[in-house]
């Protein structure tokens, strides 16, 4: 079938590639206070236009002050009540986002944030999808610090 919505596909069409839980991989980049897991890589599956793995943020910890360069991230809560916090763009402003299992949160290119699991007992976890191949982060000194366009 060839139409707009139906192009002619290239045969034979690639496999679709299966990543178990005990197959995630933690040679991926790091921020203090969380442990972050590569699910879907160029590494793990050949991707080439996206990256999707998991955090872990311990319970009563936060991580460090971070952003992901040119990545837009997008982030669901599978358990916990992670805080997201970051400076409001009018006015510099803290902001924190309590989200809770079920929720989204998305993450503009270059935006300064930390992770916060304030609960003294249960441990936060998210997956993450990232609009680069591989994960970025750029850890930070403050919030206040690459909060411009080109992230300096």
């Amino acid at each position: 079938m060839t139409d707009a919505f139906h192009p002619d596909l290239a045969h034979p069409h690639p496999n679709l590639r299966h990543v178990r839980a005990d197959q995630i991989d933690a040679e991926t980049a790091q921020s203090s206070g969380m442990r972050r897991f590569a699910a879907i890589s160029n590494t793990k599956v050949g991707s080439t236009r996206l990256w999707m793995g998991q955090t872990h943020v311990q319970p009563a910890t936060r991580s460090a002050d971070h952003h992901h360069g040119e990545a837009e991230t997008a982030i669901y809560v599978v358990s916990g009540t992670p805080e997201f916090v970051f400076l409001d763009e009018h006015t510099g402003d803290e902001v924190r986002v309590h989200a809770a299992p079920g929720d989204y949160v998305f993450v503009p290119p270059y935006t300064p944030h930390r992770e916060e699991n304030n609960d003294p007992d249960v441990e936060a976890v998210v997956v993450l999808a990232r609009s680069t191949q591989e994960a970025i982060v750029i850890n930070l000194p403050s919030l206040g610090v690459g909060s411009d366009a080109a992230g300096n």
